[in-house]
């Protein structure tokens, strides 16, 4: 097993003040800002981080093996020495990330582009590597004797965010390893010829089980997850299809279920699976849409069009919901209701501290949808307190990317979305 300097560091210069636009323009960007705003005890420090950062005031920012760096400074110019710490993967979880990798030509791909898409951290994650970061997993120092994170340590990890969006890599330093590191793993061991290994023999022997008595063996191991989902029997026969049965539809719904059954395995195998509250079965019209996403064929898109009463082109937007956030987005999309009490008090709060004051965009708000005055934009509340973006195309709002607990950066994202307003 090849060993590595893991004691590489980068330092990035000091980025200009981010007025105007949001911090994380990546999934994965945006997946490391709710590490930290999940994880906060003080939401108004991670206000004032946001504040901060959008202002310009994070000097360069050193990274290195499990542990990022930078002065900040206070809006009197006070200068602090803010840290967050990141656990280090170990070097056998490094050694079980590249084999994963090599395994998927695609993540070797996705890689070299710079792009680090979610099903790489789904199956790094189904290997037990967490590659981002969970709650309570970025853990601050400052000088300034918060114990808890403090402005200066939120505005490290938004403006490290924005590096985030930029290079992947900066995370995979941060996790051990350096880009160089991650490149040569990945062609020296790409290229090294398999060992071929004896098959292990399944089960327990029946002497030793008996010779046991009443002690029993350990349990096995939990199965390991496949490459993807099996591939159904060809319904491609001779034989005439019963009356009623529509062979390319039951193909169809076979290939989807596999799918289906290959993501909850992969979900039960993550670490921390039994701590997740468990999602509400899908109602029928749900379903329709999560078997839309699956690109069926134009005959069974028509049946599941009927079935869920939508029309294809609303059919389309909730597939394009769905991809986007599940059951939750397609809520968001098809759902209006009022918000009132707590909640608005809340969505109002959020609003007025996601820009200055001079750089708030005019809304117009009716129930939980508040539109931009003058531009195909929109911003979506969903009930709990995320913000989804929605842009004007065709004379239809439909959503261009995932929640975010932040307006500014939710609105960020329909900006930045391409797209025709009629």
């Amino acid at each position: 097993m090849t060993r590595y300097d893991n004691e590489a560091e980068r330092t990035f210069v000091a980025l200009p003040p981010a007025q105007g636009r949001g911090f994380a323009q990546t999934w994965w960007g945006r997946a490391w800002l709710k590490a930290l705003e999940d994880a906060a005890m003080d939401a108004a420090q991670v206000k004032t981080g946001r504040r901060l950062a959008r202002a310009g005031a994070v000097g360069a920012v050193s990274v290195r093996p499990g542990r990022i760096t930078a002065v900040v400074h206070d809006r009197d110019r006070t200068a602090h020495r803010a840290d967050v710490l990141l656990e280090r993967l170990s070097d056998a979880q490094w050694d079980r990330f590249v084999d994963m990798a090599i395994e998927r030509s695609g993540h070797v791909a996705a890689l070299l582009d710079r792009d680090m898409p979610p099903h790489l951290v789904e199956d790094a994650a189904a290997a037990g590597i967490d590659l981002l970061p969970g709650m309570g997993d970025l853990e601050p120092e400052c000088d300034c004797g918060a114990w808890d994170h403090c402005g200066h340590t939120a505005a490290l990890c938004y403006q490290v965010a924005r590096l985030l969006d930029q290079d992947p890599f900066v995370l995979l330093l941060m996790r051990g390893r350096a880009e160089g590191a991650v490149l040569e793993a990945l062609q020296t061991q790409g290229s090294a010829p398999a060992e071929g290994v004896a098959p292990r023999p399944e089960g327990v022997d029946a002497a030793e089980a008996y010779a046991a008595g009443q002690v029993l063996p350990p349990l096995p191991a939990p199965p390991g997850l496949g490459d993807g989902p099996g591939v159904p029997p060809s319904l491609d026969t001779e034989a005439a299809a019963p009356p009623g049965v529509e062979p390319s539809g039951l193909s169809f719904l076979a290939s989807r279920t596999a799918a289906e059954a290959h993501r909850l395995l992969a979900e039960a195998l993550r670490a921390g699976h039994d701590r997740r509250a468990v999602d509400p079965e899908p109602t029928v019209a749900q379903d329709a849409v999560r078997l839309a996403a699956g690109d069926p064929g134009p005959d069974v898109l028509d049946r599941l069009s009927d079935g869920s009463g939508r029309t294809r082109e609303a059919l389309a937007a909730a597939v394009r919901a769905w991809r986007l956030g599940g059951g939750a987005a397609l809520s968001v999309l098809e759902e209006e209701w009022a918000v009132d009490g707590d909640a608005a008090a809340r969505a109002r709060a959020a609003l007025e501290s996601a820009w200055e004051e001079d750089e708030r965009p005019s809304l117009r708000a009716r129930a939980n949808r508040w539109t931009v005055v003058g531009a195909p934009h929109q911003l979506r509340l969903d009930r709990e307190g995320r913000w989804w973006p929605y842009r004007r195309e065709h004379g239809r709002w439909v959503p261009v990317g995932g929640a975010d607990q932040d307006p500014a950066t939710a609105l960020a994202a329909a900006a930045l979305a391409t797209g025709d307003e009629t």
